[in-house]
């Protein structure tokens, strides 16, 4: 009995290290994580990596690969971006599936290492503005400024960092100066030691920096980062907040609840789904446009107007707060205002008769002579009377007729007093003379 019991400890014991081996082996290889920098770098791209870079400190990988194939993006995106790389103390490599470009080539400075494919390129990295234009003094001193650092931190030499930034910049013998921007191919790049060198594809990539027996995690943004990216991209805000005022403005003049609110509605609902899943809005803002929606529909029942405007200023303060530039949105909101009011007031001009909601805040009644009402006497009897000036007219003045004292205007210039006129014209209170030989009536 008890040799059994003993057998059964040590069964016991193999079974759990032959189940334990595995995981430990699993737990003990060296992961690689595969990150993608693709299309526009925006504040959205920023969440997602933020969520590879602290998946990839927490399982203790080796190194981070970010394939880079991007034209650019946005200075403050690419700046929060870099900081990330910065802060991270897992290698990280950039490799520049094709091109790198502006906020790409920024971005791929602050890789620990450089590689390229053969057609790959490097560079073309002016800051412009909204417009496309050449951004200002202050702007592009202190993009220069963080190219060069971000060269001289990784052990490059600057000059080709400014010279990518800056026509001022001449290296002729790589087309840079003059009107051109420093934009390297990838043996250029390897010449000028700006990449590490060139490679075909990614498994001669894992090859070369050692990585080729390591477990590769690829990270791909989900359905909720990539909606979020597209909803935070700052062409998009704008938009989505002008449909969504449109959408409500139109449901103003619609009896019941229809389809214009659901797109106003889904609009906002998409734009603070995206910015919360991109980490620039928390429940508070959503709770502070709710309060201000709120107070924005009692404002019907409520007489005063300043529970309404309170409502305003907490939805427009919740939609600043909810966005990732402070002014990018306050022009949005003023964008979004602007297309309102003209909706609004097509939609009074050729469906003021239809109107539902607002009937009870805009007076539509209007008071006709077909409907009996007269602002005043139209005395069309006095046309064709003559009468004798009391008052010079300049053109305004009085004249007698009868024993009747009339305010009458002069059809053209100066007439004298004690002259004789006759009424040409009455247009309600206005009655219009003209000099004439013809003597007064008696």
């Amino acid at each position: 009995m008890r040799k059994r019991r003993i057998l059964s400890y040590l069964l016991v014991i193999w079974m759990t290290f032959l189940l334990a081996f595995p995981l430990t082996s699993a737990f003990a290889s060296n992961k690689v994580y595969h990150v993608p920098i693709h299309n526009e770098v925006e504040r959205g791209l920023h969440a997602f990596l933020e969520r590879a870079f602290k998946e990839a400190e927490e399982n203790n990988a080796e190194a981070i690969i970010l394939e880079i194939h991007t034209p650019g993006g946005f200075v403050n995106a690419a700046s929060d971006i870099a900081m990330l790389m910065d802060a991270t103390q897992i290698k990280t490599i950039a490799y520049i599936n094709k091109d790198a470009h502006s906020a790409g080539a920024f971005l791929a400075l602050h890789a620990d290492e450089i590689y390229m494919v053969p057609n790959g390129t490097i560079g073309a990295a002016a800051v412009i503005d909204s417009a496309g234009n050449a951004a200002d003094l202050k702007a592009n001193s202190a993009w220069l400024a963080q190219m060069k650092a971000a060269a001289e931190t990784s052990g490059r030499d600057p000059k080709y960092a400014l010279a990518m930034a800056d026509t001022n910049y001449e290296l002729p013998e790589y087309r840079a100066g003059g009107k051109n921007l420093l934009t390297l191919s990838a043996s250029e790049a390897a010449k000028v030691k700006y990449s590490e060198g060139t490679v075909k594809d990614f498994q001669e990539l894992l090859e070369v920096t050692n990585l080729n027996g390591s477990d590769v995690v690829p990270i791909e943004p989900t359905f909720s980062e990539k909606l979020a990216r597209f909803i935070t991209n700052p062409i998009i805000v704008p938009i989505l907040l002008s449909i969504a005022s449109l959408g409500l403005v139109m449901e103003l003049y619609s009896p019941g609840f229809g389809v214009p609110g659901i797109m106003g509605l889904s609009a906002l609902g998409l734009f603070f789904f995206g910015h919360m899943v991109a980490g620039f809005a928390g429940y508070e803002t959503l709770l502070l446009f709710i309060v201000g929606l709120a107070l924005l529909i009692a404002e019907f029942f409520v007489p005063g107007g300043i529970v309404g405007i309170l409502g305003g200023v907490l939805i427009v303060l919740s939609l600043i707060l909810a966005g990732a530039n402070m002014m990018q949105m306050i022009v949005a909101i003023l964008i979004a205002l602007v297309i309102a009011m003209i909706g609004m007031v097509i939609l009074m001009k050729f469906f003021g008769k239809k109107l539902h909601v607002l009937n009870r805040l805009v007076l539509m009644d209007a008071t006709t002579t077909e409907e009996g009402y007269v602002s005043n006497v139209n005395r069309t009897e006095l046309l064709g009377k003559i009468g004798k000036t009391l008052t010079p007219l300049r053109p305004s003045g009085t004249m007698v007729l009868g024993s009747e004292r009339i305010d009458i205007v002069s059809e053209g210039g100066y007439i004298d007093a004690n002259q004789h006129v006759e009424i040409i014209k009455v247009e309600g209170s206005r009655i219009v003379v003209r000099q004439t030989d013809k003597e007064m009536e008696e």
